[in-house]
């Protein structure tokens, strides 16, 4: 990857407007670390698997872990976080439980970050 220098301000000159108007607009602290732990999440090669599989088809964890050639306890394992932070859902059929993205939002996260990646 490549190096680019910061660039900084030649001397401190504060815009006390600008600053008033963006720390208005600041979310809540709680708000913004919940939204920190969202964005954790996608910080795992494995959970973005599994939620790139997801954007296909739902899934059983047998099938999940025959695609991305793991055991289903490391499966089950990521399943659960990605289920607490609330980005995929399930269904039971009988004795097979199927997994699913949550919602559309988390299908146009993981497009636009392909995307942004691509460019």
């Amino acid at each position: 990857m490549e190096r680019t220098e910061v660039e900084c301000c030649d001397f401190t000159h504060v815009h006390k407007d600008t600053v008033d108007k963006a720390q208005s607009c600041l979310p809540a602290e709680e708000e913004l670390a919940e939204l920190a732990g969202f964005f954790k999440v996608f910080g795992d090669v494995t959970r973005i698997k599994i939620l790139c599989v997801l954007l296909q088809s739902e899934m059983c964890v047998c099938d999940l872990a025959q695609t991305l050639n793991m055991t289903q306890s490391a499966i089950s394992h990521q399943l659960r976080m990605l289920k607490q932070m609330k980005l995929v859902t399930n269904r039971r059929e009988g004795k097979t439980v199927f997994y699913s993205l949550a919602d559309g939002h988390i299908k146009s996260i993981v497009n636009q970050g392909m995307e942004h990646i691509r460019e």
